[in-house]
């Protein structure tokens, strides 16, 4: 069984065939998913994609290309939704993104930081976006204390060293379709040097899709393609991949076996 622990099926991409597409998943071996949010429209989309589809589940949060023009009210808005739905699992994605010109740094730490706030109130874990920005993003999250609340670090892209301080904090590192590039060799380390136990796979999905279909869009059923490349580097099957990150993803995001529909 699969779990994409990321993916944004409220993309526009999707809008000509979402439901053929989410549907076909089961025979790909998908069985559960993870809708995460990224602005405040995506927030109520996040939410639409849970009432339509029982295998899903979500995150609510404001990526931090999107963070102006947020507000208090904002924040209570999230809260109030992450509370009443027992299938958002994760407030995500936040953090840093310092890759173009966007918000400023200090905007970012703000928000990033209040971010971490709200999802100590309603107790779920955080889905972190870090972009160009790797020693500010594991320093306020230690700042924060952020090991408390448990989490991924999404897409990640810094060194295996960095991914070791992480897991020794309690978080998981996510891995997609990046691994399977043929310049991604700072990943396969990354993959290579961290335990399987701690380690869930993501598509982040319409993007990053990967080889044999980079540049295309992406969806959950290509993370075969993904587990067969951990697989590799790792020295296991391709099986061991799957029920290893599956029961990964069970424990990110606190589900437990008598709630899964």
């Amino acid at each position: 069984m699969i779990f994409d622990t990321h993916c944004h099926y409220d993309d526009e991409k999707y809008d000509n065939d979402r439901d053929e597409l989410i549907k076909s998943m089961e025979k790909e071996g998908v069985r559960h998913f993870v809708n995460v949010s990224a602005d405040k429209d995506s927030v109520d989309k996040t939410l639409e994609i849970l009432e339509k589809y029982p295998q899903s589940y979500g995150a609510l949060g404001i990526h931090p290309s999107e963070i102006r023009g947020l507000t208090d009210a904002d924040m209570e808005n999230i809260k109030e939704k992450a509370l009443s739905n027992d299938r958002i699992v994760a407030i995500g994605e936040i953090g840093l993104d310092y890759w173009e010109e966007g918000p400023d740094k200090d905007s970012q730490a703000f928000w990033f930081r209040r971010q971490l706030a709200l999802a100590r109130e309603v107790n779920k874990p955080v889905i972190i976006h870090s972009r160009d920005a790797v020693q500010d993003t594991y320093d306020i999250l230690m700042e924060e204390k952020a090991g408390e609340l448990g989490g991924v670090i999404h897409c990640f892209s810094a060194s295996a060293e960095m991914a070791e301080r992480y897991v020794k904090k309690g978080f998981y590192i996510g891995i997609g379709g990046v691994i399977t590039f043929k310049n991604a060799k700072k990943l396969q380390e990354v993959a290579e040097k961290t335990p399987l136990d701690r380690i869930v796979l993501e598509t982040d999905c319409p993007y990053l899709a990967p080889t044999p279909y980079r540049g295309k869009r992406n969806y959950s059923g290509y993370l075969t393609f993904v587990a067969e490349k951990l697989a590799e580097i790792k020295g296991v099957t391709t099986e061991e991949v799957y029920n290893a990150t599956y029961e990964n993803a069970l424990k990110l995001y606190r589900i437990k076996d008598g709630d899964i529909r």
